[in-house]
């Protein structure tokens, strides 16, 4: 694909093409780019940090290839690297805290009135993936799939395939697709029994073993409707069930007292062995003389009691037939999952429980600012920073827990550079 910077209207195109499906035509064919090279590479780093807790640096590098007759070979390599602090679950109390790490052959220590994290989580994840697009008639496309991600105790493999058939002289895509995924979870120091206390160091952790498997499927229905020379909507439903180890092996629980909310003990968490969830997205794309707006929502829903609404919008100003900036803003809301709970009253049983804050009530707000440049017919380069707060609420608060902040916001900073090379 080239990009050629005498036409205003084809950068345009370009901006409101990225918007959609692969393989849906833009919205202005006569401005769509045409094929004059067999390579495209695009390469970016992300940058995240949290405040006080998780940090990641993610270079990815996804190269696509013509080969002929229509055909595509998409290759993606995705490294992730990850270390920090994260919430173990405990809540904060009026005096420090001492835990035993994973790994069961260490500790670390919480002070008063801080929320408790650990300190030791780091990891380093591989992701390779491939895809094979081509066309099996004059208006349906195919786009097979293969997955393979290893870290230091998850591993991942996975297919899929998608099909779409356009029609109504191209204006209309169906779209159709599945994909599958088999995980295996081998957690530092195993996978801890459910509800079972932990450990006094260096006392060992009761196990359920590790190799512990989990299955991923997922099946995509979409519709990509061009509603006239500026307008763009495509609508999708996506079902997915889970199933096998679910719980996170490293989240822990308080058990307190239930009239004061005092600290007795700690507990592994426990989820349920299966997920099965919904999410219906609809987005539209408008473009102006110069300029591209897009907007989104989606709309989710799952069996472990959690509903989320999320809307994202994106405006790409055209300073110039070179540059570009592009605001955005996302807004996150969801309802906590059925087992959610800050802390769990000692002397009641529960079937599942988590203290994960992902799992409460919880809205997430990120706003960023992106700038884009032309540095030739076949280069771009592009950097954007976003910054995030997130913010959830316990699931309820006993006695002397009134004192501390036991869900307390938290704040990320991302930076993205991203360089685009055709030949």
């Amino acid at each position: 694909m080239q990009l050629k910077n005498k036409h205003k209207p084809v950068r345009r195109g370009l901006a409101l093409a990225t918007a959609s499906l692969l393989g849906v035509p833009v919205v202005n064919t006569a401005n769509a780019l045409q094929p004059s090279s067999e390579w495209e590479v695009d390469t970016s780093i992300l940058f995240y940090a949290e405040t006080d807790r998780v940090s990641l640096a993610e270079p990815i590098i996804r190269a696509r290839k013509d080969i002929g007759d229509d055909q595509f070979l998409t290759m993606k390599l995705v490294l992730d690297t990850l270390t920090g602090s994260s919430a173990n679950g405990a809540v904060a109390t009026g005096s420090a805290q001492t835990f035993t790490t994973p790994s069961g052959q260490g500790t670390y220590t919480a002070g008063a009135n801080e929320t408790p994290l650990d300190d030791s989580f780091h990891d380093t994840r591989v992701a390779l993936s491939g895809e094979w697009e081509r066309p099996l008639g004059a208006s349906t496309r195919a786009i097979f799939g293969v997955n393979a991600s290893t870290e230091y105790d998850y591993q991942s493999i996975g297919v899929s395939a998608t099909f779409n058939w356009d029609f109504n002289q191209k204006n209309s895509t169906l779209t159709a697709g599945l994909a599958y995924n088999a995980d295996t979870v081998n957690p530092v120091g195993g996978a801890p029994v459910g509800f079972t206390p932990m450990p006094t160091f260096p006392s060992v952790k009761a196990t359920q073993g590790t190799g512990l498997s989990k299955d991923v499927g997922d099946l995509i229905i979409g519709w990509t409707q061009i509603l006239g020379r500026k307008d763009l909507m495509q609508v999708n439903f996506v079902y997915g069930n889970e199933s096998g180890y679910l719980t996170d092996p490293y989240k822990i629980l308080s058990v307190v007292d239930g009239t004061t909310g005092d600290t007795n003990s700690y507990v592994y968490e426990q989820r349920p062995d299966s997920r099965s969830r919904q999410a219906f997205f609809w987005r539209w794309s408008h473009m102006f003389e110069e300029d591209v707006f897009r907007i989104s929502y989606r709309y989710y829903t799952d069996d472990w009691g959690i509903a989320s609404n999320t809307v994202d919008m994106h405006y790409r100003f055209e300073i110039n037939p070179r540059h570009y900036l592009e605001p955005h803003v996302r807004y996150y809301a969801q309802s906590a999952a059925d087992f959610y709970h800050t802390s769990l009253i000692d002397g009641q049983s529960y079937d599942n429980a988590s203290a994960d804050y992902r799992l409460a009530d919880m809205t997430d707000t990120t706003i960023g600012l992106k700038y884009g440049v032309s540095l030739s017919n076949k280069s771009e380069f592009s950097i954007r920073a976003e910054h995030m707060l997130q913010q959830a609420d316990p699931s309820q608060v006993i006695g002397n827990q009134s004192a501390q902040d036991l869900v307390p916001d938290v704040t990320a900073n991302m930076l993205t550079f991203n360089y685009t090379l055709q030949w």
